[in-house]
């Protein structure tokens, strides 16, 4: 590695629980938040990502803060017709503990799907998810489903059933 896991936690702002991931929230983080340098995305990122290619971005969203044995960081990932928000938890040294996608946009043609997370203080994450038809105006309610997870005191990312 030529950047240290140091340098790649300081990319990522400290957020203050709750925090809500929207549509287009990633325009704000990109705004408000420095451009990950290519060598750090090459070093820390690109290891957890098997299908990024060169066109590929990637913006550092947030870091949660609080947090006593592990490091939590959210990035946003932008493919062709694939956007995630991306949950990691890293060890000490900048192990990776778990990476978990929690929200973001897909398309697969026929439908496109929408997924929301809402991060709260308990570590909770409440990821809810929508499909429209292709031309993305007809909405389809029951496709719709929820998702909580638990980040626990390891790093560890679990669904809560």
């Amino acid at each position: 590695m030529r950047t240290s896991f140091d340098q790649f936690l300081k990319i990522f702002p400290e957020a203050a629980l709750p925090v809500v991931i929207g549509e287009d929230a990633e325009h704000e983080f990109s705004i408000s938040n420095p451009p990950i340098p290519a060598l750090m995305i090459e070093d820390h990122i690109l290891p957890l990502e098997e299908d990024a290619d060169e066109l590929t971005e990637f913006i550092a969203c947030f870091r949660i803060g609080g947090l006593k044995d592990f490091q939590a960081t959210v990035y946003w990932k932008a493919g062709v017709m694939n956007y995630q928000y991306v949950l990691c938890t890293w060890g000490k040294g900048g192990k990776l503990i778990d990476r978990h996608v929690i929200g973001g946009t897909f398309s697969d043609g026929n439908a496109i799907t929408r997924s929301f997370a809402r991060i709260d203080e308990d570590h909770t994450i409440y990821i809810v998810s929508g499909q429209a038809d292709k031309s993305g105006r007809r909405y389809e309610a029951a496709r719709s489903t929820t998702v909580e997870l638990e980040l626990l005191p390891d790093g560890k990312i679990v669904e809560l059933v």
